[in-house]
C-alpha cells in the first residue's frame, strides 16, 4: 500500500522551480538590501546614535537567524513546508511595507536632522511600528530561510536518477539566483535608498516581496507538499532517555536481527540500515519484559522502547554535529574579511583608471558575488559532467570533498588578503601616499583593485564550501527534520558572527601591548591587518585538519549499509581528492 501511494505523487521537478525560486530571489531582492543598509536608516532618518542603532542591528540580524530554528521545528512537527513558507512570505511582505510606512509617512518618523542641529529622537509610538516591521521580517526570515530550499527539493524524485541530478543542480542555480538578487540588492536599491529616496527604495522592495509572494501561490498546484508527521525532536529525546534507561543492558551478538524495528506506515523517511557507530544507543531499541508491543507494532512506550529507526535517525543527525563545528569557523572568515575589506578600500586608491570617478568602498564586495555567480553554472554545466565520467560519482565528486575544496581556497585567499594589505600598508607610509583623511589618515596610493584577486578566491571558495553545506544539511538529515537541518546553516553562521566579534576583541586586546599597538587600529596604517589575516588563515588550517579527520570519521546515510572495506576505501579517495 505504501509503495503504491509513493508512485502516485507526480513530481514536477524543473517545472515548479520557476516559482520557488522565484519566491527566494524577490524575498532577497525585498529585505537583503534594507537589512545592508538598515544602520544607515536607523542613524539618518531615526535619528538613533550609532551604538543604540548598532545594538538594534545586532539583534535584529541574531534573530533572524535564530528564528530559522524555531520556524523549522513548527514546519517539520506541526504545519508542512508549503503553509510555513507562505505565511513566512506574508510576513515578509507586511514587514516591508511597515517599514516603507516609516520613511513614508511623516508622522512615523522623527523630524529630519541636518548637522549640528540638536536631535529630535523617535517618540515610543514611532520605535514600536519600527520595531513591529522588524517583528513581522524576523517571522518571514525564521520560516522562509529553512524552509525555502527543502520545499525545492521536495519538488524532485529522490529515487530516480534524473530526480537526484535535479536536486544537486537545484542546490547549485539556487545558491546562483540568490547572490545573483543580493547582488543587485546591495548595489542598485541601496543606492536608490541613500542617494534618492528612502520613501522609493523602501517601496521597491516592499513590492519585490509582493511579487515573492504572488508567485510562491500561483504554483500552487504543481508542489508536492510534504505532510509533518509530529515533532521530530520528541523521538530523539525519546531514544536518549530510553538508551540510558537501558544503560546496563548487553547488546545481542546480532543487533540487526533482534532489536525492535517498527516503521510505521505514514512515515515520509527512507528506511535506514542498522549501523554500528554509536551503538550504546541501540540499547534503546532492546526489547525486555517489561516492554509492551501494541497492536499495529508500534511501542507502548515510546520512552522505554523506540525503533530502530529513531536510533539511526539520531545518529544521523549526532554524526552531523562535528561537520557542523567545523561550517561554524569556515564561516567565521567570510564574517571577518566582509567587514575588513571595505576599510581597506577605503584607505585605497579607488579611483578608476585615471578619471575622477572613485568606485565606493563598499562594492567592491560585489567581486565576489561576481565569481560566485560566474563559477556555478560552469561547475554544474561543464565540471560536473566531466567529473561524472572520471569518478562514477552522481555530481562528479563527493559534497565533503567539495567542502574540503572550498575550505582550502578560504586559506589561501586569506593568505593573499594580507599580502594585498601589507603592501597597500607600507605605501602608505612612504611618500607613495595619495592624500590625507581627517577621519581614516592617509590614503595609501595603491590600487583598491588589487583586491579583486582574494575577493574572487574568497567567491569560489563560497561557492565550493556554502553549496556543499547546504546539500549536505539536506542529504543527511532524515526527511521529516530536512527544514531543521536547514536552519543549521543559519544558525552557524550566527555563532560564526558571535565568535568573529569575540575573536576581534581578543586580538585587540592581546596586541595594545606591542610596540606597533593594536593590530585592528582605527587607522589601518597604524594597525596590522595582514597579521590578523595571517591568524584566521592559521585558524583556518587547523579547522582543515579538524575537517578532514571529521570526513575520514563520517559515514555518509547512503553508504551506511556497504561494508566497511568499501567505506574506508571510499574514505580515502575523499581525502585524496581534497
Amino acid at each position: 500500500m505504501e509503495e503504491n501511494n509513493k508512485k502516485k505523487i507526480v513530481y514536477s521537478g524543473v517545472k515548479a522551480m520557476p516559482f520557488v525560486i522565484g519566491n527566494e530571489t524577490f524575498e532577497k531582492l525585498g529585505t537583503i538590501g534594507t537589512s545592508h543598509n538598515l544602520l544607515v536608516y536607523l542613524t539618518t532618518v531615526f535619528n538613533m546614535n550609532r551604538m543604540n542603532a548598532t545594538n538594534v542591528l545586532n539583534i535584529f540580524n541574531g534573530s533572524a537567524n535564530l528564528a530559522t530554528l524555531l520556524g523549522a521545528y513548527l514546519c517539520d512537527t506541526y504545519f508542512g513546508r508549503y503553509k510555513t513558507l507562505g505565511f513566512a512570505s506574508i510576513a515578509s511582505f507586511l514587514g516591508m511595507l511597515f517599514l516603507t510606512m516609516t520613511a513614508v509617512i511623516p508622522s512615523l518618523h522623527p523630524p529630519h536632522c541636518a548637522t549640528g542641529e540638536n536631535c529630535v529622537g523617535a517618540t515610543t509610538g514611532q520605535l514600536a511600528f519600527l520595531l513591529g516591521g522588524l517583528a513581522f521580517l524576523i517571522i518571514g526570515a525564521g520560516g522562509i530561510r529553512p524552509c525555502n530550499l527543502a520545499f525545492g527539493a521536495d519538488q524532485f524524485d529522490p529515487e530516480t536518477e534524473s530526480g537526484k541530478r535535479g536536486i544537486s543542480s537545484f542546490f547549485n542555480w539556487y545558491y546562483f539566483t540568490l547572490t545573483f538578487a543580493i547582488m543587485i540588492s546591495v548595489t542598485l536599491v541601496v543606492y536608490i535608498q541613500t542617494d534618492v529616496s528612502w520613501g522609493i527604495g523602501l517601496a521597491i522592495p516592499a513590492f519585490f516581496m509582493f511579487l515573492s509572494c504572488a508567485l510562491f501561490f500561483l504554483g500552487t498546484k504543481l508542489y508536492v507538499m510534504v505532510k509533518p508527521q509530529g515533532s521530530p525532536l520528541v523521538s530523539v529525546v525519546q531514544v536518549m532517555v530510553a538508551a540510558f534507561k537501558k544503560r546496563g543492558l548487553e547488546l545481542p551478538e546480532k543487533p540487526s536481527l533482534s532489536l525492535f524495528d517498527h516503521v510505521p506506515h505514514q512515515s515520509i523517511n527512507s528506511k535506514f540500515p542498522h549501523s554500528d557507530q554509536f551503538r550504546c544507543l541501540d540499547k534503546a531499541a532492546i526489547i525486555t519484559n517489561d516492554d509492551k508491543i501494541n497492536p499495529e507494532g508500534s511501542a507502548a512506550n515510546p520512552w522505554k522502547l523506540s525503533p530502530v529507526q529513531h536510533v539511526e535517525q539520531v545518529k544521523c543527525v549526532i554524526r552531523v554535529f562535528p561537520i557542523w563545528i567545523s561550517g561554524v569557523f569556515y564561516t567565521i572568515s567570510m564574517v571577518t574579511t566582509g567587514n575588513y575589506v571595505v576599510f581597506q578600500a577605503l584607505q585605497s586608491n579607488r579611483s578608476l583608471g585615471g578619471t575622477n570617478f572613485k568606485i565606493p568602498a563598499a562594492s567592491y564586495t560585489i567581486f565576489s558575488m561576481l565569481a560566485m555567480t560566474i563559477w556555478i553554472p560552469v561547475y554544474d554545466r561543464i565540471v560536473v559532467p566531466k567529473l561524472r565520467k572520471m569518478t562514477g560519482k552522481e555530481n562528479g565528486i563527493t559534497v565533503l570533498q567539495k567542502l574540503g575544496i572550498g575550505m582550502g581556497l578560504n586559506i589561501i585567499a586569506l593568505v593573499v588578503f594580507g599580502l594585498v594589505e601589507q603592501r597597500r600598508r607600507v605605501l602608505a607610509l612612504t611618500k607613495s601616499s595619495l592624500e590625507v583623511d581627517p577621519h581614516r589618515g592617509v590614503i595609501s596610493s595603491f590600487s583598491a583593485m588589487w583586491l579583486i584577486l582574494p575577493l574572487v578566491l574568497s567567491g569560489l571558495s563560497e561557492a565550493f564550501a556554502m553549496i556543499s553545506l547546504v546539500e549536505f544539511y539536506y542529504k543527511q538529515f532524515p526527511e521529516n527534520m530536512r527544514s531543521i537541518g536547514g536552519a543549521f546553516l543559519f544558525c552557524g553562521m550566527a555563532v560564526s558572527s558571535y565568535l568573529s566579534s569575540f575573536l576581534q576583541s581578543v586580538v585587540d586586546k592581546m596586541s595594545r601591548n606591542s610596540k606597533s599597538g593594536s593590530w585592528l587600529n582605527e587607522d589601518l596604517n597604524k594597525a596590522r591587518l595582514d597579521y590578523f589575516y595571517y591568524v584566521i588563515a592559521c585558524l583556518q588550517f587547523a579547522n582543515l585538519f579538524y575537517f578532514l579527520v571529521c570526513s575520514k570519521w563520517y559515514r555518509y546515510r547512503e553508504s551506511i549499509s556497504t561494508s566497511t572495506d568499501e567505506s574506508i576505501d571510499e574514505i580515502k579517495s575523499e581525502i585524496s581528492l581534497v
